[in-house]
């Protein structure tokens, strides 16, 4: 279901507001009743007890006296908006303020089952006051007693319809205010379906839409909020992966190349050789290029996997402390012969004889090794290369300097990137992979360190690496 989670907010909203209704109309209705029925209950209780206070001394027998306490209790019945009996202690009313003194209706309505005790002990009581009212009402009722005798009983009477009357008065700006917050807070499903709605349901087709391969999509959301950062990081994630994605075009296309020029030669020259194209005396100079394409396939496939190693974290680094200086001298070394055979001179610049560095040795000799070997590829006959040394504030820098052929600037920025070679290095030296300085770079990446390249076409190109010092 598309709108499941538009559905369910506004469902719940729904539920809550109902919920809330039902709740007011409920238990909020008889707790407000509760509390007005006891106050209203206390409230005649004290009136009752005050009657029968200031009443007790009278002569219930006179009837002058009767009228007067008759005139009281109907100012304060009309006061309460309640009825007011007085009665005898067998339960005969004396009188009665719904009627008036001298009608005798009253009379006719006598209490049935009269029990004083049935009371309770409470200040009031709910029901119909044994039968004598057609109605629910509260009733209180207190004793006038004088000289330990009890003379009668003052009872108070306000129908039950009266309380509900006030309770409703008291619930109606409830319901109001309620009616007012419900309509307030459908700001809230306005603003969720604003900032949060109408944002994720853009980010579910900018899902829906990389799902099906279209990774140039990009998502409309540009808020500050949570959602624009998942927009955002979503978008990165497209670009990234669309970069991936041309990445692996074009490292297959490359790998492809540069396995298929060398096996093509490896096949023509054995093929030349099997059917005496080649006379035998040719064949040990086509042999020697056979290796030579045999081991720049090695070579090839060692530094894919080297790559592989890195890019799956599958090689860890493993630091030690080591002399730089004496690493540096010894990966030189290995490069004596092809050195001699150029003319090259390795000229190596150290601040001491030992420098130590705390690195992964096996990494940073690749580095070295990278290094000079692509040095000695662009130097020309005849030239020295430079391996500098030094340290500053806890730092070590190498340097590794030539004087050959340069770099352009258009071609400077693509230099770390993997199969990348300049025209030039095809047409000198077909043995480069264009993975060399690839290695370097995740290498000396992977070490928290950084790397640099100063090169002007014509004059030379410097490589320059930190290290961390041996503490």
């Amino acid at each position: 279901m598309k709108n499941a989670l538009y559905f369910k907010f506004v469902l719940a909203y729904a539920v809550l507001a109902i919920a809330g209704l039902i709740l007011i109309s409920t238990a909020g209705s008889a707790v407000i009743q509760r509390q007005i029925l006891d106050s209203t209950g206390e409230e005649l209780y004290k009136e009752a007890t005050s009657l029968s206070y200031s009443q007790a001394s009278q002569d219930y027998e006179s009837a002058s006296d009767l009228k007067d306490i008759y005139d009281i209790c109907t100012a304060l019945a009309d006061y309460e908006s309640a009825r007011i009996l007085l009665l005898d202690p067998q339960g005969e009313p004396y009188f009665d303020t719904g009627y008036s003194f001298q009608d005798k209706e009253a009379e006719k309505q006598q209490l049935t089952n009269f029990d004083p005790a049935s009371m309770g002990t409470g200040y009031y009581q709910v029901g119909d006051f044994y039968r004598y009212f057609d109605q629910e009402m509260v009733n209180v009722m207190v004793p006038v007693t004088q000289n330990l005798y009890t003379k009668g009983y003052f009872s108070i009477h306000l129908p039950m319809a009266e309380i509900i009357a006030r309770r409703e008065a008291v619930l109606g700006p409830v319901y109001l205010i309620f009616a007012v917050l419900f309509l307030l807070s459908l700001g809230i499903l306005a603003l969720f379906s604003f900032s949060v709605y109408r944002p994720l349901k853009k980010i579910t087709v900018g899902a829906n839409e990389y799902a099906s391969g279209n990774l140039s999509y990009n998502i409309p959301v540009s808020t500050e909020d949570e959602m624009g950062y998942l927009a955002t990081t979503l978008n990165y994630m497209s670009d990234e992966l669309a970069k991936m994605g041309d990445y692996q075009h074009k490292f297959v296309a490359n790998v492809s190349h540069d396995f298929r020029s060398p096996l093509t030669s490896i096949k023509g020259f054995v093929e030349a050789i099997m059917d005496g194209t080649i006379p035998p005396e040719m064949q040990e100079k086509y042999l020697k290029i056979v290796i030579n394409e045999t081991e720049r396939l090695e070579k090839l496939t060692q530094s894919l996997l080297t790559l592989d190693k890195l890019d799956a974290k599958g090689r860890p680094i493993h630091k030690t402390d080591f002399d730089i200086n004496r690493t540096i001298k010894n990966t030189a070394a290995a490069f004596e012969a092809i050195c001699q055979q150029k003319s090259l001179v390795i000229e190596l610049h150290q601040e001491s004889e030992q420098l130590m560095v705390h690195a992964d040795l096996e990494q940073i000799q690749q580095v070295l090794y990278n290094l000079i070997d692509n040095a000695i590829k662009f130097s020309s006959d005849h030239s020295v290369i430079k391996v500098e040394t030094s340290e500053n504030h806890g730092k070590v820098f190498v340097s590794v300097k030539d004087s050959g052929t340069g770099i352009s600037k258009e071609s400077l920025p693509k230099i770390w990137d993997r199969f990348y070679k300049q025209d030039s290095s095809r047409g000198r030296d077909r043995r480069g992979t264009g993975l060399g300085l690839s290695i370097v770079k995740e290498i000396i990446t992977a070490h928290n360190q950084n790397i640099n390249v100063i090169s002007t076409e014509g004059v030379g190109t410097e490589f320059i690496f930190t290290l961390d010092q041996a503490k």
